[in-house]
């Protein structure tokens, strides 16, 4: 049998399960004398009857049930796969590849991603923690995470986070020893603790900015980390001053543990953004991710 004549027998048993063309017809969306008409073309062309009408009823013949025996368990078999590949299509899936500081990854991604991941047990996230600046295409990432002005031209971004404000703190120890610095020309006199870059090979340059003045300050010191959490550690045992993202240092700074100075010189930056080229813009896997990402914003 052609297999365009499929159609013919899912009416047959259909017809014969709902024992009513009426019935059937409206299942099937289509009018009861087509119907009609293709049940009658599918017994002429096994040349039996398989459906006995009456004014009142249909049933089937003998020869009908044994058809409808065996034709609807495998039709229902057919039907929940394809209810399967619908339930498959409704949970996204996929690996999404995230480049990001050790910094986002704790304060802002892992805190939210982590409830988001038990909603959606079939994608994978991989959080890289990288203060390299990355081009996150040449190194086959599905997106980055920047401050806003650094986010590369040409790429589509979304903010995730609030505004961020750098600070400069120290210990007691440390100032028990050292004056406090009031201008980024004070901190060439200070032991300061330093922040690799891996990619491009030096030193994270510490930004200020005061009555529409920028300034930037290359600073020196006895110790160097990739990790701002490390340097958080180094300012607390007194190896000298730091500059880091406040929200991460506002408890030590009330408990006393650290003292924050220049703060006239720290300005407010834009809060960090989630990037992507633009041909990532049809995973849904990815697209769910950033949304989990701006919940709040």
């Amino acid at each position: 049998m052609p297999r365009d004549n499929l159609n013919d027998l899912v009416a047959f048993v259909t017809v014969a399960r709902e024992q009513s063309f009426t019935r059937a017809a409206a299942q099937l969306g289509v009018s009861q004398s087509a119907l009609s008409h293709t049940i009658r073309g599918l017994e002429s062309r096994l040349g039996m009857r398989l459906l006995t009408r009456t004014t009142r009823s249909v049933s089937a013949t003998d020869v009908g049930e044994r058809l409808l025996a065996t034709l609807a368990p495998r039709f229902d078999e057919i039907y929940s796969e394809l209810a399967a590949l619908n339930d498959l299509r409704d949970k996204p899936s996929g690996v999404i590849r995230i480049s990001a500081t050790d910094y986002a990854i704790n304060q802002l991604l892992w805190p939210k991603l982590e409830h988001f991941l038990h909603e959606y047990p079939d994608i994978t996230v991989e959080l890289i923690s990288d203060y390299g600046l990355t081009d996150i295409v040449a190194n086959r990432y599905d997106a980055g995470v920047r401050l806003g002005e650094q986010v590369t031209n040409g790429m589509i971004s979304a903010r995730i986070g609030p505004d961020l404000r750098f600070v400069v703190v120290g210990s007691p120890a440390y100032f028990a020893s050292n004056p406090k610095p009031e201008t980024p020309q004070d901190l060439l006199q200070h032991r300061c603790i330093n922040l690799r870059l891996p990619t491009h090979g030096g030193f994270y340059v510490w930004e200020f900015a005061k009555d529409g003045r920028e300034v930037k300050a290359r600073v020196e010191g006895q110790v160097i980390f990739n990790s701002v959490y490390q340097i958080r550690s180094a300012a607390v045992s007194g190896f000298g001053l730091a500059h880091i993202p406040e929200d991460i240092v506002a408890p030590l700074i009330a408990e006393g543990k650290l003292i924050q100075v220049m703060d006239e010189w720290c300005p407010v930056w834009d809060g960090l953004h989630i990037y992507y080229p633009s041909r990532r813009e049809s995973s849904r896997a990815l697209a769910l991710v950033v949304k989990a990402l701006r919940a709040g914003i």
